[in-house]
């Protein structure tokens, strides 16, 4: 399969049917996540158990882009520790600012590489990148990040 019909097919399974959208009672971290470009807000729901990711969830309004890759995220870093996903977060803003080829380099990313194609279309990187921002912000205990920031 081509990898552009798969990446359009996984954005569109992953918005129709998001995973782990909605918000888990136990969760004892969350952050709220802002892109002012397009109007993206999603909130992030973590339950933490010392290091160890026992629980995430997510909700909101935002395009499809935002929306699977929260769906995603979440389902791949769920079991992990917070080192494990501050790896992947810093991986797949690498991945989709193109500093990471994952063709060519090392990476813990697996599936997330279908997203891959976000770095062809630099006006959603942004929409890609906002659910890991509100995950570092939900592990460092931010209440909010933004798009406009670094972290």
């Amino acid at each position: 399969m081509d990898p552009r019909e798969l990446y359009q097919e996984m954005i569109l399974e992953h918005n129709k049917k998001p995973r782990n959208f909605g918000v888990i009672a136990e969760a004892n971290r969350h952050a709220e996540g802002h892109n002012p470009v397009c109007g993206d807000h999603i909130t992030l729901h973590l339950h933490l158990e010392g290091e160890q990711i026992q629980g995430v969830s997510f909700e909101g309004h935002s395009c499809a882009i935002c929306k699977a890759s929260a769906s995603m995220m979440t389902a791949q870093v769920k079991g992990k520790t917070v080192a494990e996903a501050e790896t992947l977060i810093q991986e797949f803003r690498d991945m989709v600012t193109g500093k990471l080829d994952t063709k060519t380099q090392p990476h813990h990313l697996g599936r997330l590489t279908v997203l891959a194609g976000v770095s062809e279309l630099p006006s959603r990187v942004k929409c890609a990148v906002l659910p890991w921002h509100t995950l570092h912000s939900a592990f460092v205990a931010q209440e909010t990040a933004s798009t406009e920031k670094e972290f």
